[in-house]
């Protein structure tokens, strides 16, 4: 009998998955999942003298290190899967110093590349011609970003956990620190791994390029013949230089997440802006299926683009930071919470989400009215927007007071003010302007023509900017059109010294800008994968052209910009848009002025906004223009800030809209009072009446629900075996419905 249920019960659950749009299928021990339960377990990092070897674990990842006859990775598993991730020996990193490259720690002589034995790693050798391992140091994790929380938000936190650190010497380089490193971080499968170079020398040193991680990895599929073609299937859409090219695709295994804070391209996707992954093919694998030895199974990450920098003696290099995110599971939606996860552990600023509108004026009078507004209404923040007549280049006197003016006013109402600035796609001049390799004139751009952010103009707009946030007291800060990766071959600029220096040299400026940024409690807007270094919010991925289309089919293709854009974002790190005014064309169908005459719609798109827990960008000049506007404003934040939490929380997607059914989103967070929070639409002409299979795993609850239909008398739900309600519900026409779960 035991046995037939067990049977019975993994066939309802695969019928009910593939009859639905999503996939999450339960641990076997909810109580046990990382996902659902933080474990007891925090980072350690454990040295074992006797056996030559550290560990850092955290219950979910350990990784272990021999450190001698020199320093390797020898066990790199997942606890949760028990899965092992290493099937030979490489070097701890890879370095090319003054046009000579060295490996940095490893141990060479392994015959068997597919897998790795105690015996063989017993008789492993080094080489002499490497960096050998010196010392080794431990502390707790220091912050990258010194983030000053100020804003509502869901994790204040910065991450907890440990620093190792090995150090490397030479006979080369005398004087000379080359330290890999290791952070692992409490309660998730996570490491992160980076590169620091500490010239303590007497001379300057050329870094032409750092490989500062390097994993030899078991196949997960195996062919005979054929390539996946891995140094050709990059996702950068740019070659070396930067100029454009088709991006393509590739598969990469699925046990592995990895991402660095090395990332751009506009995609408004991490796996797009990528530009330090990749999958290479490793011929000393030679009993692999392969007959060509062409499987994609040694990852390396490093910027396609060297850095190219000449360390003076006193200072230090970092490399990029790479990310390493251990997943257990095929299925898109538990690989997507694992992601969500990872960002609100590491770069907690994310989870910050004020309610902001988008004016399109800076006359005074016209930024107090607004100021008014979102006081009266609940809204939290001003953004002056593209087109405002907003310079914050301009560092006279008379703009400085009067938007210092303004800003306290709007202190003075407890709302935000911040505004918008465009960089990179524009053209300035052509001593500014990155220069093209292949022309020595300005162009070649991913905007066609845009500034180098270390040209005089460059170094002076990042001034300008601090000086003009330090003295109006901006709170927030619409960066559009951010460095993109842009190559510049100029030889004249202050802030790099030619081509080969010049994206790492424009990306540092950035990253330390955003830092500084935050350091202040300045919020951050930038179209491009800036996370890791300080940027809060990005586009959910839209075509600006749709806001021009009528505001029906806006709705839907919202919908779908939302559904799409929060499998592997939080709510709070996107953002949509609702043209209040004309944007792009499509006359009166498209907008929603005058307000009054279109409060059904525009009541609808904020809810599908504020309901999915993302803010839209409402670009015009008002929030209301009637008492009726007003409070149908107003109560809508208001039940946006009823159930703050919940909104913001992660999102399990139910049923993607088509227009042809009904569509929805369902909210879950196992750590609240409220565990879910569903939102149904139907496009729909006709009112339905549908019965929903809620998943429920991810909410925590796993027996009961007690479930209230917009705000009526809570009903209490038996969870099916695979932690699953069937909710009647009716939608009405062209509306929506939405429930609550406790």
């Amino acid at each position: 009998m035991t046995r037939l249920l067990i049977v019975f019960t993994f066939v309802f659950l695969f019928s009910h998955l593939a009859s639905s749009q999503i996939a999450t299928l339960p641990a076997l021990k909810p109580e046990k999942d990382w996902l659902l339960t933080p474990i007891r377990d925090t980072a350690t990092i454990r040295v074992e003298t006797s056996k030559n070897e550290i560990t850092i674990t955290n219950g979910l990842v350990s990784r272990t290190f021999r450190l001698s006859p020199n320093t390797a990775c020898m066990d790199y598993r997942n606890l949760t899967s028990n899965q092992q991730l290493l099937r030979a020996v490489k070097p701890e990193a890879r370095i090319t110093l003054n046009g000579k490259e060295y490996r940095v720690g490893g141990l060479h002589g392994q015959k068997q590349n597919a897998y790795l034995t105690e015996e063989e790693i017993r008789s492993l050798t080094a080489d002499p011609n490497d960096f050998q391992y010196e010392s080794h140091a431990v502390s707790e994790l220091k912050p990258h970003v010194n983030w000053k929380p100020r804003l509502w938000n869901t994790n204040p936190q910065q991450p907890a956990g440990q620093l190792l650190i090995f150090q490397y010497k030479h006979p080369d380089f005398i004087g000379l620190k080359v330290k890999v490193c290791y952070e692992i971080y409490d309660r998730i499968p996570l490491i992160c791994k980076y590169v620091t170079i500490e010239n303590a020398s007497g001379y300057s040193i050329k870094i032409d390029q750092v490989v500062n991680e390097i994993l030899a990895m078991p196949e997960e599929e195996s062919a005979v013949v054929g390539s996946a073609e891995p140094e050709i299937a990059s996702a950068s859409g740019t070659n070396q230089y930067g100029h454009k090219t088709p991006p393509t695709r590739m598969k990469t295994p699925q046990s592995i997440y990895i991402e660095s804070n090395y990332a751009f391209n506009n995609a408004m996707r991490a796996d797009l802006s990528d530009q330090t992954t990749h999958w290479k093919t490793d011929k000393s694998y030679t009993s692999q299926v392969n007959y060509d030895y062409n499987t994609p199974c040694l990852l390396e990450v490093y910027p396609k683009m060297r850095p190219g920098v000449t360390l003076e003696p006193g200072k230090t290099f970092q490399s990029v930071r790479t990310y390493e995110l251990l997943q257990d599971s095929y299925d898109r939606e538990r690989r997507g919470l694992a992601i969500r996860k990872m960002y609100r552990t590491i770069a907690p600023w994310v989870t910050q989400n004020p309610i902001f509108m988008h004016l399109i004026s800076t006359r005074p009078e016209d930024v107090r009215h607004i100021i008014d507004q979102c006081a009266e209404t609940g809204y939290e923040g001003v953004i002056l927007s593209f087109g405002s007549g907003l310079n914050m280049e301009d560092t006279s006197q008379a703009n400085i007071a009067k938007f210092r003016a303004l800003a306290d006013y709007a202190h003075g109402k407890g709302i935000l003010l911040g505004g918008y600035s465009l960089f990179s796609s524009r053209k300035i001049d052509e001593k500014t302007d990155v220069i093209s390799p292949y022309t020595g004139k300005p162009g070649d751009a991913f905007f066609g023509n845009a500034p180098c952010l270390g040209s005089e103009w460059g170094l002076a707009y990042i001034e300008k900017l601090k000086y003009f946030f330090t003295q109006t007291g901006f709170d927030i800060f619409e960066n559009d059109g951010p460095y993109p990766g842009d190559v510049c071959a100029s030889t004249t600029h202050p802030g790099h010294a030619g081509l080969e220096d010049s994206q790492w040299k424009q990306m540092e400026l950035q990253k330390e800008f955003y830092r500084w940024c935050n350091e202040r409690g300045i919020y951050i807007n930038a179209p491009d994968w800036y996370f890791l270094d300080g940027t809060h919010k990005i586009g959910l991925g839209y075509r600006e052209v749709n806001f021009s289309l009528p505001r029906e089919e806006q709705q839907i293709l919202n919908r779908q910009n939302i559904f799409d854009g929060t499998w592997e974002k939080t709510p709070s790190m996107g953002w949509g848009f609702v043209p209040l005014t004309e944007y792009q064309g499509g006359g009166a169908a498209a907008v929603l002025e005058p307000l009054s005459e279109h409060l059904d719609a525009y009541k609808k798109l904020m809810i599908q906004y504020y309901g999915a827990g993302i803010q839209a960008c409402y670009r015009g000049p008002r929030l209301y223009d009637t008492e009726e506007t007003k409070q149908v404003v107003k109560e809508t934040i208001d039940w946006y800030k009823k159930y703050r939490s919940i909104l913001n929380a992660d999102i399990i997607h139910l049923r993607r809209p088509d227009g042809r059914d009904w569509d929805g989103i369902l909210h879950v967070d196992p750590a609240g009072k409220q565990k879910a929070f569903v939102l149904l639409y139907n496009p729909l002409k006709q009112a339905m009446e549908r019965t929903i299979s809620l998943p429920l795993y991810y909410s925590g609850l796993n027996k009961t629900a007690k479930i209230s239909i917009e705000g009526t008398v809570p009903k209490s739900y038996s969870l099916s075996p695979v932690y699953t309600v069937e909710l009647k519900v009716s939608i009405p026409a062209e509306g929506y419905t939405w429930a609550v779960l406790e």
